[in-house]
């Protein structure tokens, strides 16, 4: 991949449900937080060092809300190589001995990005499930106005990345579709690297966006996957050999109880989906006809011949 050839947005969804994590803490698990975080801070970084032109953000989504752990959505410092080595940077903040200043700077926005995090969610209610689709939806934002900021180049690609351990809430099926055909639309890639549950709606959006799939088997070598499947971007892939494509689980969710189901009845006008019969669309109010049991005519019995 020529670095004059290649300009890329990659924006990390990192799940931080504390829910999952604590249980986790408390299970033999051969992760915790703290490694999965500098893996991704490691394969950042990489993703930054690939080009001069790449640039990054990270997003968390947490249990009640989703946070932008860099850049810093107040006052947003520089993303790319480049700018720091043309002397643009105005952080007054020394660069650690030995380290590279941007990736320095960027570890510690995440670091105290994370700790606000967790200090503001203590207050709040936590829940098992993480705003994956708020989080996309929030990536998806970001990556349309930093296009629109730059302009639209030859070479340029967006891509996401969900690392995710967290179940599913089929309750986020309709704002994740939504978010899903818009990246299609935008060209935006989905992929997603699934820590322990099995995710059909991460399924859906890679399948139709393009992107990658992958639960990895061995989460203590959750660095070498990330570099190995998701560090090249998507023209690059064409040329590796990279994990097949999983059996997609296209299963809807109704839009009554937001279950995942099989069979169901959709409404001819609005095109919702229910698992159980309606007369009326609850999405938009159309009434039913019902048509009542036929009649049945009674067979004449012919009169014997006298």
């Amino acid at each position: 991949m020529a670095a004059d050839e290649t300009d890329s947005l990659l924006v990390v969804v990192f799940d931080t449900n504390p829910v999952w994590w604590g249980q986790k803490l408390l299970g033999e698990n051969e992760l915790v937080l703290s490694q999965c975080i500098n893996d991704i801070l490691a394969f950042a970084n990489s993703h930054l060092m690939f080009s001069h032109k790449n640039s990054l953000a990270i997003i968390a989504a947490h249990t009640n809300r989703s946070y932008f752990l860099f850049p810093k959505q107040e006052s947003p410092p520089k993303t790319t190589i480049s700018q720091v080595e043309n002397g643009d940077d105005t952080s007054t903040q020394a660069p650690s001995k030995g380290k590279y200043e941007l990736f320095c700077r960027m570890n510690d926005t995440v670091a105290e990005e994370l700790h606000n995090m967790v200090l503001d969610s203590s207050q709040r209610e936590v829940y098992t499930d993480s705003l994956v689709a708020g989080a996309l939806s929030m990536a998806l934002c970001y990556i349309h106005r930093k296009e629109k900021e730059h302009g639209l180049r030859s070479g340029h690609s967006s891509r996401i990345l969900v690392v995710r351990g967290s179940e599913d809430n089929p309750s986020q099926y309709m704002n994740l579709m939504n978010v899903v055909f818009t990246a299609q639309k935008q060209d935006v890639l989905i992929d997603a690297c699934i820590l322990d549950n099995e995710s059909g709606l991460l399924q859906q959006a890679c399948d139709i966006t393009g992107g990658i799939y992958l639960k990895i088997p061995q989460v203590s070598g959750l660095l070498q996957y990330l570099l190995w499947a998701y560090l090249p971007d998507a023209d690059t892939r064409k040329m590796l050999a990279l994990p097949p494509r999983v059996q997609v689980d296209y299963r809807a969710a109704c839009f009554c109880h937001r279950n995942l189901i099989d069979i169901g009845y959709v409404c001819s006008v609005c095109l919702s989906i229910f698992c159980t019969f309606s007369p009326i669309c609850s999405t938009c109010q159309t009434t039913f006809k019902i048509l009542g049991p036929p009649k049945f005519m009674k067979k004449k019995t012919k009169k014997p011949n006298s």
